[in-house]
């Protein structure tokens, strides 16, 4: 069981974008587990410069979102949590992101 507030943050951006991030777990092929909210337990976010960078995860899907707009979806393994930079573990978009 997670902590209420926890819950509320995990809840309110997967409720703002999910239509966004079942498109993902589509695309990923990984509509098979995570597909109920409930089933989100973590929640990890920084901040780099402008961006908000949040991980959210059940046991099986992680999903990335760079503010509040997911951007990939991953097979979840628990080297993410520990991770310097959890990011690297997924695909950001090109044109999102410049260098």
């Amino acid at each position: 069981m997670t902590a209420p507030t926890v819950e509320v943050a995990i809840h309110e951006l997967m409720d703002l974008a999910w239509n966004l991030v079942y498109g993902l777990l589509s695309e990923r092929g990984l509509l098979g587990d995570g597909l109920d909210v409930e089933e989100y337990t973590g929640i990890h976010s920084w901040v780099e410069g402008l961006t908000r960078y949040t991980v959210v995860h059940s046991r099986t899907v992680a999903v990335l979102f760079d503010n509040t707009r997911p951007v990939d979806a991953i097979p979840f393994h628990h080297d993410l949590l520990g991770a310097d930079d959890p990011k690297s573990f997924f695909t950001l978009p090109e044109s999102r992101h410049p260098d």
